[in-house]
């Protein structure tokens, strides 16, 4: 019987089990064995993540082939204007590839998130803004290399739903397994995406 959880992964905790420079793992907040992540996060970003022992679905999830999407809160530096996410939602040059569109809103107020363990530090007497982006792809450090390419560095990343899974209520650093309602949804969303392809 295979196992999902979901996790929201708190700022600077590694993915993985181990790390030679002793930073803090996964494996130090989630007491599963056997268990491994369906889509990473950078060391430096938070948020909602999947672990299971499933290795078909965590394939399904984050292939590029079923294109689920993956919403994220970002706290960035200055306040985007409409060019900047219309930039963002035809694709921007990372690396000398043009990035996959994004969808991409400015928020009206801060987002009723935890505070970060650590204090973000903006440059002096430069506003913050924050960005809700959806993206159906996941490059390393591609929203932050985004969101830099429009002129607006992220100072925060925090990962809120992965498809029709949502982190809901988890505190960083907590994890819950799923309900079998998200699992169905999960699974349901994943044979919609790929019947839609194969059209």
């Amino acid at each position: 019987m295979s196992r999902y959880l979901l996790f929201y992964k708190p700022y600077r905790v590694l993915c993985g089990s181990t790390d030679e420079q002793g930073r803090p793992t996964l494996a130090q907040y989630v007491p599963a064995p056997g268990l491994f992540e369906a889509g990473r996060l950078d060391y430096d970003s938070e948020g909602l993540m999947l672990l299971t022992d499933d290795g078909g679905l965590a394939h399904r999830l984050t292939h590029p082939l079923y294109r689920q999407p993956k919403t994220y809160l970002v706290q960035v530096q200055g306040l985007p204007d409409e060019a900047a996410l219309r930039a963002l939602r035809s694709g921007v040059p990372v690396k000398g590839e043009l990035s996959a569109p994004a969808q991409a809103e400015v928020l009206a107020e801060e987002p009723d998130v935890p505070a970060r363990s650590v204090p973000v530090q903006a440059p002096a007497g430069v506003p913050t803004g924050w960005l809700r982006l959806v993206l159906r792809e996941g490059r390393k450090r591609e929203i932050r290399h985004m969101t830099a390419a429009v002129g607006h560095p992220t100072l925060r990343l925090v990962r809120v739903a992965i498809g029709p899974l949502a982190l809901g209520d988890l505190q960083p650093g907590q994890w819950r397994d799923l309900t079998p309602a998200e699992l169905a949804a999960l699974q349901k969303a994943l044979k919609g995406e790929r019947a839609q392809r194969n059209r």
